[in-house]
């Protein structure tokens, strides 16, 4: 083996991970903590793949002359303030040519610099293995609750209080319903939603429960990996409960900005008409043009969003019925004394549990 080249379990040993792919690859997803120093440009390796197809010396020879210049330029900026004993580490997408030039030119400078061998794709089948291995080393408590019912605002006084939370969708920037998209940020990659997961689900305390939101098992253009969704469904809930007024009221708050936007509004309740038929669907686009925020809200509570949560509910959480209900004020109340109140009667409700265990195991007298 080349003695430039480390394996993705040396990974912690750099003082710095170099990623030397195009900017979109980058973008896509990356090695946490890495830094984008392109060898190619987005539009340069088009150029070069291009190429390659009819000549494969002309492309490797006008990638190079790429490389070297792209090189040059990242060693007069990007790294012209690193030390003389500074240890990178370089990857691309498969410990090729693009890292290779990277680390040769980085060690005859001097700098003990070691290409990623396998590159990107020997780290991506990492974070593949641990998304099927990692869901099953926690114990996690759900948050139940349909569409309105405040489970976010919960999960996250949960997470000020000091309870370990999984928060899914703030990791795929959506809210999960069929309005979930932010107005002001994209979804990830799927890719680098993975990534993100694997790297919250390593920081846990598998002595301590994660709190987090039932979800189907996409979020948007997400999707969950099959072996969290399956712990999930088997783990014991929590049912958020919530004022009808308050959540019409919460939904106004968090889906005004498409109250701003009719025909995107319209878009998405259009899509519904296999669901609910052309009529109910005029109906609302009527509300919606009205500009009657407080009844929309309140027909799509009573009409798609609460037998949305019935039905799917009642088939993929079997623990629902026996569950604690909460009752929560997401809009009057305080969420971070909610917070504290659920966590104490779920350690109550803990301790009930063991002392009967207790009591059951403990020897009877003859």
């Amino acid at each position: 083996m080349n003695h430039q080249r480390v394996t993705i379990e040396q990974i912690g040993e750099f003082d710095e991970i170099v990623d030397v792919r195009t900017p979109l690859e980058f973008a896509e997803d990356h090695v946490p903590g890495a830094i984008n120093a392109p060898v190619l440009s987005n539009e340069e390796r088009v150029i070069v793949g291009t190429m390659y197809k009819d000549s494969p010396f002309e492309a490797t020879r006008v990638g190079a002359a790429l490389a070297a210049h792209n090189i040059a330029r990242h060693l007069e900026t990007t790294f012209a303030d690193r030390p003389r004993n500074w240890r990178p580490l370089i990857y691309c997408w498969r410990g090729g040519k693009r890292s290779g030039s990277m680390t040769a030119m980085f060690n005859m400078i001097g700098w003990r610099a070691r290409q990623l061998e396998g590159g990107y794709k020997a780290y991506r089948h990492t974070v593949i293995e641990a998304l099927g291995a990692l869901p099953g080393a926690f114990r996690y408590i759900v948050l139940a609750g349909p569409t309105g019912s405040g489970k976010t605002r919960l999960l996250k006084a949960l997470g000020v209080a000091g309870a370990q939370i999984l928060d899914l969708e703030a990791l795929a920037a959506h809210r999960g319903s069929l309005l979930g998209a932010l107005p002001t940020r994209a979804q990830p990659a799927q890719k680098s939603f993975d990534t993100a997961l694997v790297e919250t689900l390593r920081a846990f305390d598998a002595a301590q429960p994660v709190f987090v939101e039932a979800e189907s098992r996409r979020i948007g253009a997400i999707t969950l990996p099959v072996a969290l969704v399956e712990h999930l469904h088997g783990a014991p809930c929590v049912v958020v409960e919530v004022a009808r007024e308050e959540r019409v009221a919460l939904l106004l708050e968090e889906y005004g900005h498409l109250l701003t936007d009719h025909a995107y509004f319209r878009e998405q309740l259009v899509k519904l008409t296999p669901l609910h038929g052309r009529e109910r669907i005029e109906g609302w686009c009527r509300l919606l043009d009205e500009n009657r925020r407080a009844e929309l809200s309140e027909a799509l509570i009573a009409e798609h969003y609460d037998p949305a949560y019935t039905r799917s509910t009642r088939r993929h959480y079997p623990k629902l019925a026996k569950s604690l209900h909460f009752a929560f004020q997401p809009m009057t109340g305080d969420a971070l004394a909610q917070a504290h109140a659920l966590l104490a009667q779920l350690q109550d409700l803990s301790a009930a549990g063991e002392a009967a265990e207790s009591e059951a195991e403990a020897p009877r007298a003859i």
